[in-house]
């Protein structure tokens, strides 16, 4: 049975504790709440992008055909789940691996059964075409599939069963598109029986081509620990990371007059705080590998969009909460470097009068500062770490563990040393007014590392981030002004006032600037669109608006993506068509002017039978579009529904 999907898979010491808290507060509750509860279909395109004229031959109401097949071990390969798409002449999907912030990629679910389990997650036996895309996706690279793609398995089944009594179902979610026409993404299910499935190469199993080719020889998983450590120890001098070298050496500086033992202390706890987040990705993969991650679905930890794609290293990255609540701390630490204010961990606050807080707090923001470090490493995955993370797929738990602590040795190794061995900073030299221009300077550093953090977030986001910063801004001012001679009370006061207030501004943020939590499926406008839908029979919504238009805004959040307008446009089967002027579009003002107007906001509905359109005021009311909507009516019944969902692939 077909099913359209229609739901969008959707953020120390007491100070150190209440940023954390008020960065997680502005971030995780807002984007909770802020998930489009219909597709959004983009908010590029114009009047020459690829729509088909009207008059042109339906679409295929199937482009794209599955089939399943499960096989036996053999001499020559484990049992295995296949997956075989068959995709129309001139048609194409996404990968499975497609990138977030683009098209919608290909997901294949399995239903949960006691008598099997697959020992590695699906993966393409034909890579997928690569192209960069410049003109709508911003030079994304589209992973794209065309003719006949089949995706497959290893399975292990369970004791006692039988193979050839059991039937594998699950479904496969997909987009297909035509040149930069897409139909609705679309939900098919499968039932696969045994019988015979393509060879698989033995390098296609998930095996590293570094490593022994079988995974289980003697030598493999020494290899690999050594891998793992080499790569940890590498992460240190990735792009991600580097910015925070300069916390260490500041540190570093600041240990070379104390006692052996508080510069051991404070390394390894230090090395704690890395090995914790390795250690804690372990039970992740674990979880993943076992099939537990349902667990954390079960715990609602799905509304925040963590599951079984994301648990992984390098993957945090495409948790929307997780990429703003890392940048507005990064942008805290940066305030905190260039004076705002001082963040009494060792590394941050290296003043004179910020030096009693960091001798009490010394372990405590030594560990914080290795979770912090290892948590601006998950977007890298340097040499050698490829393989190590792919050799766990198909590991046991306590080898998961293993080679994750492995990781996390090799990245905390140079710390343990310069512990154990304190000679070995004498090349640093020693402190002294150098420390504050040093300091100064990676404050800036810092700031490069949040604009590169803002260019990771989707571009729905980027403004409420903004915002957040703002008051991250504000906060920070407010603690810094208030001198560490003040009593506590005063302190006191002036960290609640602060972070009340940043988690305020944050909070209001997402919610009243972020996507509205129920969207319209807007498509870009053009002529040929609305000329195309009309010719079905369609009820037609445009909207003329432009990001600089603050009452554009205003209306669409309190008038037009609201929830009751929402279930209107679905049961009348309206289209959507978004007109945005932000850039100079003369086809947009053309159309403006042949509806007699110059200007901005402009709502305008047709209904399928009257030629005259139903022009709204400037200042809307939710009502004043309903009443309008009533008004056209609903689409004439028996248009083609396939024409109308032709549509960019939806942003995610």
């Amino acid at each position: 049975m077909r099913a359209i999907s229609t739901r969008l898979p959707q953020a120390f010491s007491p100070p150190i504790l209440c940023l954390c808290a008020v960065v997680l507060c502005s971030t995780i509750a807002p984007l909770a709440f802020a998930q489009p509860a219909a597709p959004d279909f983009g908010s590029f395109g114009s009047d020459d992008l690829g729509f088909s004229d009207f008059g042109s031959a339906p679409e295929p109401a199937n482009p794209v055909t599955f089939e399943a097949t499960f096989s036996q071990a053999t001499a020559d390969q484990p049992a295995m789940l296949q997956i075989i798409a068959t995709i129309n002449p001139d048609y194409h999907i996404y990968a499975i691996d497609q990138t977030d912030g683009g098209p919608n990629r290909t997901k294949i679910e399995i239903d949960s059964s006691n008598a099997f389990r697959l020992t590695q997650p699906m993966q393409a036996l034909t890579p997928p075409k690569v192209h960069y895309d410049k003109e709508i996706w911003n030079d994304l690279a589209l992973r794209e599939h065309f003719g006949r793609v089949i995706w497959y398995a290893p399975i292990e089944w369970a004791p006692g069963v039988d193979p050839a009594t059991v039937s594998i179902r699950g479904t496969v979610e997909y987009q297909a598109c035509k040149e930069q026409q897409c139909l609705m993404p679309t939900t098919e299910t499968f039932t696969a029986q045994i019988g015979e499935v393509e060879p698989v190469p033995t390098t296609g199993l998930g095996e590293s081509p570094t490593a022994e080719t079988a995974a289980g020889s003697e030598t493999s998983l020494p290899r690999i620990l050594g891998y793992a450590l080499l790569g940890g120890l590498i992460l240190n001098l990735m792009p991600c990371v580097l910015p925070v070298i300069g916390l260490k050496l500041m540190s570093f500086a600041k240990q070379g007059g104390e006692n052996r033992s508080h510069i051991l202390g404070l390394n390894l706890a230090y090395a704690a705080g890395l090995l914790s987040v390795f250690l804690l990705l372990a039970v992740l993969a674990t979880l993943v590998q076992t099939g537990l991650g349902t667990v954390l679905l079960s715990l609602g930890f799905g509304e925040l969009g963590i599951g079984e794609d994301n648990l992984k290293w390098g993957q945090l990255f495409t948790l929307t909460w997780f990429k703003v609540g890392m940048t507005g701390f990064v942008f805290a630490m940066a305030l905190s470097f260039l004076g705002i204010w001082e963040l009494p961990i060792p590394g941050f606050a290296t003043s004179s009068k910020a030096t009693e807080l960091s001798a009490k707090e010394g372990p405590g923001g030594a560990f914080c500062m290795g979770v912090f470090t290892t948590l601006l490493a998950t977007p890298c995955s340097g040499p050698f770490l490829g393989p190590v993370f792919t050799f766990t797929l198909s590991q046991s738990t306590a080898t998961i563990f293993l080679i994750f602590a492995s990781v996390g040795v090799g990245m905390a190794l140079p710390y343990i040393l310069i512990g154990l061995f304190p000679s070995l900073i004498s090349w640093i030299p020693k402190p002294g007014a150098w420390m504050d221009t040093f300091k100064n300077l990676m404050g800036f550093v810092l700031l490069g590392t949040v604009v590169y953090m803002f260019s990771t977030i989707n571009a729905k986001y980027f403004i409420a981030t903004l915002t957040m910063c703002m008051g991250i801004w504000f906060a920070c001012w407010w603690i810094g002004r208030t001198p560490l001679t003040a009593s506590p009370g005063q302190r006191q006061t002036s960290w609640i006032g602060g972070l009340s207030t940043a988690a305020l501004i944050g909070f209001l943020a997402f919610r009243l600037i972020g996507p509205s939590e129920y969207e319209l499926p807007w498509q870009p406008y053009s002529p040929k669109v609305l000329a195309e839908a009309r010719a079905q029979g369609k009820t037609v919504l445009v909207d003329f608006t432009a990001n600089w238009c603050p009452t554009c805004q205003v209306n669409s959040k309190v008038a037009i993506n609201r929830k009751d307008v929402l279930n209107k446009v679905n049961e009348n089967e309206v289209v959507t068509l978004l007109a945005d002027w932000t850039d100079k579009n003369d086809t947009i003002k053309a159309a403006l002017e042949e509806l007699n107007s110059n200007s901005i906001p402009f709502l305008v509905v047709y209904p399928p039978e009257n030629p005259q359109p139903i022009v709204l005021p400037d200042l809307l009311s939710q009502q004043d579009v309903l009443d309008a909507l009533d008004q056209a009516g609903p689409s004439k019944a028996g248009s083609d529904g396939a024409q109308v969902s032709k549509r960019y692939p939806v942003t995610r």
